[in-house]
């Protein structure tokens, strides 16, 4: 995100502190995993909106399903991150961006942010958004047969919200 300083006192001094440039962005989770990592960046950017995508992984196909795209207005004038736990596939990454983008968001003001990431759903990315930034903390080793991360941490979803379907 854009910096830049702001003079601020501090009970000691005086100083330029470093502050985002624009706007907070917003933040798009892509549900439902990735409301796990929404509440500590709400924490990090306190004044950052919301919007949500909604996309289930059809067992078979291994594509997702949409149910959700709801955005906030200013998604067109902010930068935009896009949270999820896993970058498997990357197919429902592709999604919501393809999803973004046919509403308007200029593909440079989108970032990714994601935990864990394997190299099949970064080439997937890479077909399509290379110019895209991913922050991931993870890239782990590979996909198996049924398109889960290995070593992985199994389903996010269920793992967060302790479920089991």
């Amino acid at each position: 995100l854009e910096i830049t300083e702001k003079a601020i006192e501090t009970p000691v001094a005086k100083m330029n502190a470093p502050v985002l440039a624009n706007a907070e962005p917003v933040i798009i989770p892509i549900l439902r995993a990735g409301l796990g990592m929404s509440d500590g960046v709400k924490d990090v950017l306190t004044s950052a909106s919301f919007g949500h995508v909604g996309v289930y992984r059809d067992e078979k196909t291994k594509r997702p399903v949409e149910y959700l795209v709801k955005l906030p207005p200013e998604v067109l004038e902010r930068d935009v991150i896009v949270v999820d736990p896993m970058l498997a596939t990357g197919h429902s990454m592709e999604f919501t961006l393809d999803k973004l983008m046919e509403r308007g968001v200029k593909k440079e003001r989108i970032k990714i942010m994601v935990l864990v990431a394997t190299p099949e759903g970064m080439r997937v990315l890479n077909e399509k958004y290379a110019d895209i930034p991913v922050f991931t903390a993870s890239l782990d080793k590979k996909l198996n047969e049924n398109a889960f991360i290995v070593p992985g941490l199994g389903d996010a979803g269920d793992r967060i919200f302790g479920t089991t379907e």
